[in-house]
């Protein structure tokens, strides 16, 4: 067996809270800054002057890249080193918000390519630091160090709207993306000199499955395309039919190369642990709650006439009540004896706060109301399901696969957010714009509101992706006094 870093080497070195700093702003660099698109969308559409199926692209393709470079990154991480990976992350992110911020008007390709490259940014970044975590923290150090990585990732994503707002009403949209490089500047300060950690030898030395990463990008780009284009070239248009065949057949040829392939790109393997398998399908299903606040934030400010700012300002309790929840997740499981009770307790928080902003047909006052008592409900939902979650990954997979099993886990957090904006994008796009909706009366108007019907349409199936995760969480995770331990699946 070759050797690695975590036993042979720096194994004597303890992370402190510098280094959790470090990584939480790391994190914040992504899922604070990055995803201020939610809220600030329709500034910057107005300003760039790009068309609504184009932006709602340039919303969600950058956790699509996230989504699918995130495994490769991991396992480079496992091989070159993770804090060498975590260093090219913050490069990356200086570069891609620098694009963003001097995006000139009239163009998307600034745009484009600034955040496709946030999405490579945040693919090098996040299974990098969860790998730091497991390699330099213990037992209940590391849970704690899991919650405050939580609270930058899930915390950020809070933030981010009401941040996004505020600096959109006060500064302009574009100082959201210098900020970004500010933190990223601080980040890179404060895990300077962290020893390097790295995965075992022989592991790493295994060549790359090329194959089967080309071929789920095309089938994740070209799925992207035809959600964001359908509704604006029509669902029967050439290239649309064309586009969905190629994604078809790319996803055909990835499964199979991933089963033949002796070292596969996505190992699926690691699927063969019921744990590592509950956890990673819940995490997809509820990252995907992203697009319930994607309608809600354009709802309350295509339909109600609502500010970036004031939008924005409903989201505070969904941030507090993250904050607020992240350690009492982590406090449920040590308390619960396992992650299964505080998981399944966090997706019915979510499930009823996500129900709650289906109530679309009242009126604005009364909307806004019920919209901050579901987000907050939300919040509370994300906050107990994180610590747990994450933590039943890493438990499950060996220590020298920690890289490459954190990029599946995190490759599905972002698939999961591109995959819920992009669905809920398009169902709000193609109710609004349709003929012959359901009739709705808004009592705030005392006519059909066709934006209303299409915003409760897509809320619903942000309802029923927490369902699915509740229901996967129910047969995988073991119940309360199993224990869940490292290295479970070490032969995978």
């Amino acid at each position: 067996m070759g050797r690695s870093e975590e036993t042979f080497g720096p194994s004597r070195y303890v992370g402190n809270d510098r280094l959790i700093a470090g990584i939480v702003l790391a994190v914040v660099t992504f899922w604070l800054f990055a995803q201020t698109t939610l809220n600030v969308l329709p500034a910057m559409r107005t300003e760039l002057r790009i068309n609504d199926g184009t932006s709602d692209i340039a919303v969600s393709i950058t956790a699509l890249f996230s989504g699918v470079f995130i495994v490769v990154a991991g396992g480079l991480a496992d091989r070159f080193g993770r804090v060498k990976m975590t260093y090219a992350g913050l490069a990356l992110s200086v570069a891609g918000s620098l694009l963003i911020a001097a995006s000139p008007c009239g163009t998307a390709i600034f745009l484009m390519t600034g955040r496709i490259i946030q999405g490579v940014s945040a693919a090098c970044i996040m299974p990098a630091t969860l790998a730091l975590m497991k390699a330099y923290f213990d037992g209940a150090a590391r849970q704690r160090a899991l919650s405050f990585w939580s609270i930058g990732s899930w915390g950020g994503s809070g933030l981010c709207a009401l941040l996004g707002g505020l600096v959109d009403a006060t500064m302009g949209w574009r100082s959201i993306f210098w900020m970004s490089i500010i933190v990223a500047t601080l980040s890179w300060t404060l895990i300077r000199g962290t020893p390097e950690s790295r995965g075992d030898a022989q592991e790493t030395a295994l060549p790359f499955d090329w194959t089967g990463l080309t071929a789920l990008l095309i089938a994740m780009v070209a799925f992207n395309v035809v959600v964001g284009q359908g509704a604006t070239l029509g669902w029967l248009n050439p290239v649309v039919l064309a586009l969905t065949s190629v994604c078809a057949l790319a996803l055909i040829v990835f499964v199979r190369t991933e089963r033949c392939c002796r070292h596969p790109f996505v190992d699926f393997r690691l699927f063969d642990n019921a744990i590592f398998l509950g956890a990673t399908l819940s995490n997809f299903l509820l990252n995907g709650v992203a697009g319930a606040l994607l309608i809600v934030l354009v709802l309350v400010q295509k339909a109600y006439g609502l500010s970036s700012l004031q939008s924005g300002l409903m989201t505070t309790g969904y941030l507090v009540a993250i904050l607020l929840t992240i350690r009492v997740g982590e406090k449920l499981q040590q308390r619960c004896g396992g992650p299964r009770r505080p998981m399944l307790m966090g997706c019915a928080a979510t499930a009823a706060g996500i129900a709650l902003t289906t109530f679309t047909y009242v009126s604005a006052t009364q909307y806004v109301v019920i919209a901050v008592i579901g987000i907050t409900l939300l919040g509370v939902g994300l906050g107990l399901y994180a610590t747990p979650s994450t933590d039943a990954a890493l438990c499950s997979v060996a220590h020298a696969r920690s890289g490459a099993a954190s990029g599946i886990y995190k490759m599905a957090s972002s698939l999961g957010t591109a995959f819920g904006i992009a669905i809920s994008a398009a169902i709000f796009t193609a109710l609004t714009t349709a003929d012959g909706f359901p009739p709705m009366k808004s009592l705030a108007v005392g006519q059909p509101d066709q934006l209303r019907f299409a915003a409760a349409v897509a809320l619903w199936f942000n309802v029923a992706m927490v369902l699915l995760a509740a229901l996967a969480i129910k047969l995988a995770m073991p119940k309360q006094g199993d224990v869940v331990d490292d290295a479970v699946i070490s032969n995978a």
